[in-house]
């Protein structure tokens, strides 16, 4: 598949002249900002229109199409490539910046406004020199917590792993649910898995796996030991609630604390508007400075290598990339600016603050393991039949399945 994709790509580069919007019978020049997330076509749309009335001779289309990153193929397939893209640092960038599809930012001066951490990110997930794209917003993976139980039990924020635990045995103890687990829906093993892995063995590990001076065997036995013990302070019905559940139960107070990324806190505060929440940093081990905040670039701003308005494109990508509008792009959403200096102020990540100012800040995991090896459908049957032997050989397995199909 993925040979059959590379072909389709280097066919299309030659007469990828045909790419992105034209000039409209108006006289103005129009481009095309195709984006993958559907939450954020309001916001981008109000943006849009700003930067319209600011350049009366530029027209943006905004294109959020369901099941984007396959539409997105498909078009390249055929020869047309959106001005604008604004992606996630996934898979799909991935194999398309290898094969030429976007612009180099490497020598943007826009990059000096963008954390650092980010900016590695793409690097060392292409393993390219060049940089694709240009990080806008962010997310993190952290610990959601009910503010008002934990003052109502005398916790404080747990710093190490040791803190952690001993903060769910209290809450255990107190008759209440320390974590609303919603593994019927096998993506939301990743959240926890995540934490552990980006932190314990780091995605240096993926580096040596893939020359061969490690293995899953070796490294993972401290992330499977730990993915078991969070298992037992969880409901009696760990696999039978999804994530939808969980918000709910969550905003009822139901458990005290849920493992989950930032983007639940809108759906939670639909359920409960009145809830105070907080969240902070998984803290994978007993070494708080090597306790970072999972965190990943939610959407990236690139060009296509070759669109017919390089210069208006651009123009619209800076226009995004100024504070102002990114501010308001995250508050809308609810998620962290990759652009020094601007801040999320939202109460409920108050307590992440300080991991983004500082770059503690280290890549989800999972971006690193093949799609193919289906990792959250390996991490659900693990936890299910809790045989870490098994678990470690699987993920071995799996993974050079995939080495062997390159």
């Amino acid at each position: 598949m993925k040979k059959l994709i590379s072909l389709m790509l280097a066919a299309l580069l030659p007469a990828s002249l045909l790419a992105g919007c034209s000039s409209s019978e108006s006289g103005k020049v129009k481009i095309e900002f195709f984006q993958n997330k559907p939450e954020a076509k309001s916001t981008f749309e109000k943006l849009a229109e700003k930067f319209e009335k600011e350049n009366p001779t530029i027209d943006v289309v905004v294109s959020t199409p369901p099941d984007a990153e396959t539409v997105l193929k498909t078009r390249i397939a055929k020869n047309d490539v959106p001005d604008v893209i604004g992606s996630g640092l996934n898979a799909t960038f991935v194999e398309l910046a290898k094969n030429g599809i976007f612009a180099d930012f490497s020598n943007d001066p826009q990059l000096q406004n963008i954390q650092p951490a980010y900016v590695d990110m793409i690097k060392n997930l292409t393993g390219l020199k060049e940089v694709h794209g240009i990080p806008y917003s962010a997310n993190a993976n952290g610990v959601l917590y009910n503010k008002a139980l934990f003052k109502e039990l005398g916790l404080t924020v747990p710093k190490t792993w040791d803190e952690f635990i001993a903060v769910a045995d209290k809450i255990k103890a107190a008759g209440k649910i320390p974590f609303y687990h919603t593994y019927k829906d096998s993506w939301t093993t990743l959240i926890p898995f995540n934490a552990l892995a980006s932190n314990l063995p780091g995605d240096q590990f993926f580096k040596d796996r893939e020359s061969g001076k490690t293995t899953f065997r070796q490294a993972y036995r401290e992330v499977a030991e730990k993915q078991l013990k969070l298992l037992e302070y969880g409901t009696k019905d760990n696999f039978g609630k999804g994530y939808s559940d969980g918000n709910a139960a969550f905003a009822k107070g139901e458990s005290v604390m849920y493992l989950q990324g930032i983007w639940a806190i809108p759906e939670i505060k639909k359920a409960n508007p009145n809830i105070e929440i907080g969240t902070f940093p998984f803290p994978a081990s007993n070494d708080t400075a090597k306790n970072k905040l999972v965190s990943g670039v939610d959407t990236l701003l690139t060009l296509s290598a070759a669109t017919q308005h390089k210069e208006e494109s651009k123009k619209f990508i800076d226009f995004l990339l100024k504070p102002e509008n990114v501010k308001f792009y995250i508050d809308e959403q609810k998620v962290f600016s990759s652009v020094k200096g601007v801040t999320q102020d939202d109460p409920s990540v108050s307590d992440l603050k300080e991991s983004f100012q500082k770059g503690l800040l280290v890549d989800f995991a999972d971006h690193y393991i093949p799609s193919a090896m289906k990792v959250d459908k390996i991490v659900q049957g693990f936890l299910q039949k809790k045989d870490m032997d098994e678990y470690l050989k699987t993920l071995d397995t799996e993974w050079n399945k995939v080495q062997e199909r390159k």
